[in-house]
């Protein structure tokens, strides 16, 4: 068993991004709001992510290609090649961006519960601390960090999740049975689309090509994908289980109320155990932000040398300056955000839809393209996509109206 974890590493980066503030606070709502109801969108959106993830870590030990490399050499057609490019550079770039601020904020929530000190001034002294790991150049540090903080997070949800002992019937047949209460739609778009991130197949089909090269190496990738990811999941619906068994009904301003809940179970360290687990999902969420942006830009343009490539670390710095002064400044990034989770719901399907044609291409991955049964439930997941983006872009434009 111990032989078989030490295959962990790219998929723990990924469950490690996708478990941010986000991630935390929708969890924590929805079971505050809903219960153990909503448990069901956390098993889908997780079976999703792996098999999208799976689909990208394949593009990497088989092409040797990162997903936008493999992107940019699958049209040849000039303008549509050009637009391919470009739409997801930007897209993802920009997002990032978005997202850096709100990361940082999330991240130093844990902190400034615990000292009383406010988060706008923690945030720069976190964003400086994450674009010196980003300027390393070295992404075994980055996969070490976000594996220790993937322990952190399993340890302190894990526990507050036992400690309140739930009514585990309930918890398996919300699991397995869809169930839409009302006025939760928007809550399970935001279940899963915080866990399907599309700068995280980039990142995916990057990062595995530091662990293996060669088609053997495939069982060990699924494998490090299905376990992390899997426990990236487990998290998630560790954090909703703790919310519905002691907040169902109450009002969630702020996760950290959830340690208010925790007090009579875990005493004067519920406040502490809790924002640990908060701290160590921000500073994932806000490590993976920059490097999201980063790992694509040099994938669709070709950079070279990976983390050690100059235009690389200064994609890297900008997006983190871009954090650090806002989050710095009390910055309220809402609007910012609104407009990310716009680009997100539209580049969700594009970009899964891009994956798909590059996996059925023969050329590039000779026998390991993907089988039929792979493309249906692909096709699905991007109707899927299509639904949950256009949900979530009238959403907002909602919002902004």
């Amino acid at each position: 068993m111990l032989q078989r974890l030490k295959v962990i590493g790219p998929g723990a980066v990924i469950a490690a991004s996708f478990i941010g503030p986000g991630t935390v606070t929708t969890a924590t709502r929805a079971g505050a709001s809903f219960g153990f109801a909503l448990l069901w969108a956390v098993v889908f959106s997780i079976i999703t992510t792996i098999i999208l993830q799976e689909m990208a870590a394949r593009i990497g030990i088989i092409a040797k290609k990162d997903l936008g490399q493999a992107i940019a050499e699958q049209f040849k057609q000039p303008l549509l090649k050009f637009a391919s490019i470009w739409i997801i550079a930007i897209a993802i770039a920009v997002g990032c961006s978005a997202y850096i601020s709100g990361d940082l904020i999330g991240t130093s929530m844990g902190l400034s519960t615990l000292f009383g000190m406010p988060a706008n001034v923690i945030s720069p002294f976190i964003g400086v601390l994450i674009l010196i790991l980003g300027l390393t150049g070295s992404y075994k540090i980055i996969e070490r960090v976000m594996i220790f903080l993937v322990v952190i997070m399993s340890i302190t949800f894990f526990t507050t999740m036992f400690v309140v002992q739930p009514d585990w019937s309930s918890i398996f047949k919300n699991a397995v049975v869809p169930n839409i209460p009302t006025g939760s739609i928007v809550t399970i778009i935001a279940l899963i689309g915080t866990t399907v991130v599309p700068y995280n197949f980039f990142i995916h089909s990057s990062m595995v090509q530091e662990n293996w090269s060669k088609p053997s190496d495939l069982k060990d990738a699924r494998l490090d994908t299905v376990l992390s990811i899997g426990v990236g999941g487990l998290i998630t619906a560790a954090i909703l289980i703790t919310a519905g068994a002691t907040m169902l009904g109450s009002d969630v301003r702020n996760v950290a109320d959830l340690s208010i809940q925790l007090e009579p179970l875990f005493g004067q360290w519920a406040k502490v155990f809790l924002c640990i687990g908060i701290f160590a999902a921000g500073f994932s969420s806000a490590l993976a932000s920059p490097l999201g942006a980063a790992v694509t830009l040099a994938s669709v343009f070709g950079w070279k040398d990976g983390m050690k490539n100059k235009k690389f670390k200064l994609v890297f710095t900008i997006v983190m300056l871009i954090g650090i002064i806002t989050s710095a400044t009390g910055f309220e990034p809402m609007q910012v955000l609104l407009l990310a989770q716009a680009l997100n719901g539209i580049l969700l399907p594009i970009v899964a839809i891009y994956l798909l044609i590059v996996m059925n291409n023969k050329d590039l991955l000779g026998n390991y393209v993907n089988k039929t049964v792979s493309n249906i439930i692909g096709i699905a997941i991007v109707a899927v996509c299509i639904f949950l983006g256009g949900y979530s872009l009238v959403d907002v434009v909602k919002t902004f109206l």
